[in-house]
């Protein structure tokens, strides 16, 4: 069966270090549009999202240093040379880093469980438009993600998660195909003859 949404399902695979182009902006306008129209109950829009590039990825950069060295301080050790370089240089494995965070709304009929899973369709949808444009990307959180230090860059609540940090650019790498699933695995059917009348 044919179907060009399904192949770009398929093929979209998660590719960890990325480089130019990126997404202009009339590119990366349509893939957030794409974000905002994920199921979303009640239509809260339960999410917010930053775009860092340039010097701002460097500035990244610093915030996870910082949050790193409170998380050694709390738990007695010292950051060496490389874990610092290496966290410092974390945000630069991409030109473009696309961060989604929960927005909480209070609504009687639409829990916190239910927005939280809005984020994440809203950010699949992200990765899916990007596939379709031609980019590649990588959906990472990580350690660091949640620490006050990066919560507080963000402006996210206490109450709220950043769901992902999405790494976006390009690549020439061509990964292999996937392994076909047994769904039989995963999968149950049923229907109403399987219940007694």
């Amino acid at each position: 069966m044919k179907n060009p949404v399904l192949d770009i399902i398929h093929q979209r695979r998660s590719i960890g270090n990325l480089v130019l182009p990126m997404p202009n902006q009339d590119e990366l306008d349509a893939v957030l549009h794409a974000a905002m129209v994920a199921p979303d109950h009640k239509q809260l829009k339960p999410w917010k999202f930053w775009v860092l590039t340039g010097d701002a990825l460097v500035e990244f950069g610093k915030v996870l240093l910082q949050a790193a060295e409170a998380d050694a301080v709390a738990q007695g050790v010292t950051l060496d040379d490389a874990t610092i370089k290496k966290t410092l240089n974390m945000p630069l494995r991409a030109p473009m880093i696309i961060v989604i965070a929960t927005d909480m709304k209070s609504h009687e009929k639409v829990p916190p469980f239910e927005q939280l899973l809005s984020a994440g369709a809203a950010a699949q949808n992200i990765l899916l438009a990007l596939e379709s444009l031609g980019y590649k990307s990588v959906w990472r959180t990580g350690l660091l993600c949640n620490t006050d230090a990066v919560k507080a860059y963000f402006g996210v609540g206490a109450d709220d998660t950043i769901c992902g940090l999405i790494y976006t650019g390009s690549s020439s790498v061509q990964m292999p195909a996937r392994d076909a699933h047994d769904l039989s695995q995963f999968v149950q059917y049923r229907d109403s003859n399987h219940y007694d009348a």
